[in-house]
């Protein structure tokens, strides 16, 4: 499916990966809404391109705040045809350690947006996507990406909820393809490794090098414009459908 005159929504599109993914989309001239909590930081993102990208404080674990956002989508731009999941949250705090247990609250909360709003955003645009004239020669209607972590495999000590989150994202990913065959949606999942998102830059350079140095080649941090490439790969390889993809440099996580 080629990105020209499609639409998309991408959830976390304000910053980051997500952000980096809105970009990417316009200089293939898709249509984007992105759905965050806050607004684009960058705000000629948004007056540069006020034709073909549009805002939505959206909290994805909500279904009347999804579902008014995508009818409104629908409403401007005629259709829906992609929807990239990246919004998420990762605290990170241990089972057990001298604090005390885990706090129950911060695990319901870290499952609920990384997981169950993932599952609750791609399952009220696949509402709209069914209703898409097919697009392509297979009779393909819409394309869901979700994000994981390397976490989902080596989660790292104090990620027992995001890992649990993101684990489970991975986990859903075929069965939602498998689901969504019937009305030629296809569904795949990101798993990114350490990517330079503004969280990074709080980090003192002595950390940077560190990180940099467990990944296998390239030894550096990966770039957000990197995952964005591999969003617009997924979305025109249409062949490409129930799978999960690490994008990590080849590292394996190491306990901390």
């Amino acid at each position: 499916m080629q990105l020209k005159d499609k639409v998309a929504i991408v959830t976390g599109g304000s910053s980051g990966i997500g952000e980096a993914t809105v970009r990417a989309y316009l200089a293939k001239g898709a249509k984007v809404a992105i759905f965050d909590r806050n607004e684009p930081a960058d705000t000629s993102l948004l007056t540069e391109n006020s034709e073909s990208l549009s805002f939505y404080s959206v909290d994805v674990t909500d279904e009347s705040s999804v579902k008014a956002a995508i009818a409104s989508v629908v409403e401007q731009y005629g259709a829906l045809h992609i929807c990239n999941n990246f919004a998420g949250i990762a605290p990170a705090m241990k089972v057990y350690g001298r604090k005390g247990t885990h706090s129950l609250d911060i695990f319901q909360q870290v499952i609920n947006v990384n997981l169950v709003g993932t599952f609750n955003v791609s399952r009220l645009a696949v509402e709209q996507m069914a209703n898409n004239e097919a697009v392509t020669e297979d009779g393909t209607r819409g394309v869901i990406i979700n994000t994981a972590s390397v976490s989902a495999y080596e989660g790292q000590m104090g990620q027992a909820a995001y890992s649990a989150s993101k684990g489970g994202v991975v986990a859903m990913t075929l069965p939602m393809a498998r689901d969504l065959a019937s009305v030629g949606v296809r569904v795949n999942c990101l798993a990114p490794g350490l990517i330079h998102t503004p969280m990074f830059d709080a980090f003192p350079e002595e950390v940077i090098d560190s990180l940099s140095n467990s990944v296998v080649y390239p030894k550096r941090l990966g770039k957000p414009s990197e995952v964005a490439e591999l969003s617009v790969f997924i979305v025109e390889s249409d062949y490409m459908n129930g799978e999960t993809v690490r994008i990590d440099g080849g590292i394996r996580m190491q306990p901390r």
